[in-house]
């Protein structure tokens, strides 16, 4: 039997002939996309969440890769499905894009081999879980998880599946590739011993306040909010149509880790990178000493650096003999020759990637790990997390990155939230 998360609240489990079986009676034939078994055969990939995120994907790094084809669109809106079903069709000059209403009938799909998650943060982990069950390689946009315990869950089911997991912290294959540059210089000690790094992101989210709004005719709203707590339609989370923005759910606690994670895990996933705890993590969380300051924060590593939230856009790596700050548009460093210089041993070399997309297609191919993995992605959105504990409880805690637990037992409970009835994740 393989888990499947619960579906119009209504738990189901499904046996593996069943999951495989869903996609026989669909309108679209598989064989019309042949499996990517054969090595000239693209990976047909099924898009779960269609808004701007999911667009700018399908458009910058999808549709532009011959290895792969869209075959599948999913959102909870009709409007957005549709509008990706048309995108998908005048790319491909072809009417064989499929629509779903779930991520569920998507990822039952036997046309479809691997998935893009692109949708709200507090539904990743149960999309990631059903892909998993389902045995799909993924592609999950950042920030990869919405609580602690849902990082330790998706690595762990992750493993077992033994699919080829790309989190969307593109910094590492992108811009240039300026953080890489960063990333290297850092380790080979070249600004000394570091001392403190400050990460300059947004704060971190509010409770949703926000009035009741007349629906948005096409949109499932419940199923929007999935497992968080029930509360009228407002069009500040999802936006009417096929918007042109990125939506301020990512303000609001029921959704999201605030600013502070949405960019936060992008800087945060660079600060992992180059202080070599891509597996690991800080062992302490140190509020700021004013109770009303939302930045200031602190996370101090067992090796004594401390991780600080505040400061310019970006990340600032300050060591014993220099700094180099970087953000996407630009890098420097104190003193000035710091970054003129490459590693002499290629093992201490970091890969140039062209682009995440192209990286997880070589991966899912030679079965091979992505440059941004499931533990990557999922201890560097655990970062976002601890950040937000230290403002919304004001306590300074100590953190077990091994076994993802604080030693304060109230701290403990809170790694995780209480899902809406139906919602549940294994082991609630």
């Amino acid at each position: 039997m393989v888990y499947l998360a619960e579906m119009h609240h209504t738990p189901l489990r499904f046996d593996r002939r069943q999951v495989l079986g869903a996609g026989a009676s669909l309108a679209v034939s598989p064989s019309l996309f042949p499996s990517f078994g054969r090595e000239d055969q693209p990976v047909r990939v099924g898009i779960i969440g269609f808004g701007i995120r999911g667009r700018n994907l399908l458009n910058n790094s999808f549709k532009k890769n011959a290895g792969f084809r869209v075959v599948a669109v999913c959102d909870v809106d009709e409007t957005r499905r549709l509008n990706g079903k048309r995108l998908v069709d005048e790319h491909y000059e072809d009417d064989l894009c499929s629509v779903e209403s779930t991520h569920e009938e998507l990822i039952a799909r036997d046309d479809v081999d691997a998935v893009i998650i692109a949708t709200p943060d507090h539904w990743h982990t149960h999309q990631i879980l059903d892909a998993c069950a389902a045995r799909k390689d993924v592609y999950c946009e950042k920030p990869l998880t919405f609580t602690l315990r849902e990082s330790q869950l998706v690595i762990e089911a992750v493993r077992r599946a033994g699919i080829v997991f790309q989190t969307g912290s593109q910094q590492r294959s992108s811009f240039a590739h300026r953080f890489v540059k960063t990333a290297e210089a850092v380790r080979a000690g070249r600004i000394g011993r570091v001392l403190n790094v400050n990460v300059g992101v947004g704060d971190s989210p509010k409770a949703c306040d926000l009035p009741t709004e007349e629906a948005e005719p096409g949109l499932d709203w419940d199923r929007w909010l999935g497992p968080a707590p029930m509360r009228g339609y407002n069009e500040i989370l999802s936006p009417r149509g096929a918007h042109t923005h990125y939506p301020r759910w990512r303000d609001y606690r029921e959704y999201a880790g605030g600013k502070l994670a949405d960019m936060g895990a992008h800087h945060f996933d660079i600060v992992q990178w180059a202080l070599g705890m891509d597996d690991s993590g800080p062992v302490r969380v140190i509020p700021p000493a004013d109770p009303d300051a939302q930045r200031g924060a602190v996370l101090e590593y067992a090796n004594g650096v401390r991780l600080t939230h505040g400061g310019p856009s970006g990340a600032t790596f300050i060591g014993e003999k220099g700094m180099i700050a970087v953000d996407r548009g630009r890098i420097s460093s104190i003193p000035q020759g710091v970054l003129e210089w490459e590693p002499e041993d290629e093992a201490d070399r970091l890969p140039r990637e062209e682009g995440h997309a192209a990286n997880w297609l070589a991966r899912i191919k030679d079965r091979g790990q992505p440059i941004c993995g499931v533990e990557v992605g999922a201890r560097s959105a655990a970062i976002c997390h601890l950040m937000n504990i230290a403002y919304w409880h004001r306590k300074e805690l100590v953190w077990d990155p091994a076994n993802w637990r604080f030693e304060d037992e109230e701290a403990n409970q809170w790694l995780d939230y209480e899902r809406r009835a139906g919602y549940e994740l294994p082991g609630s």
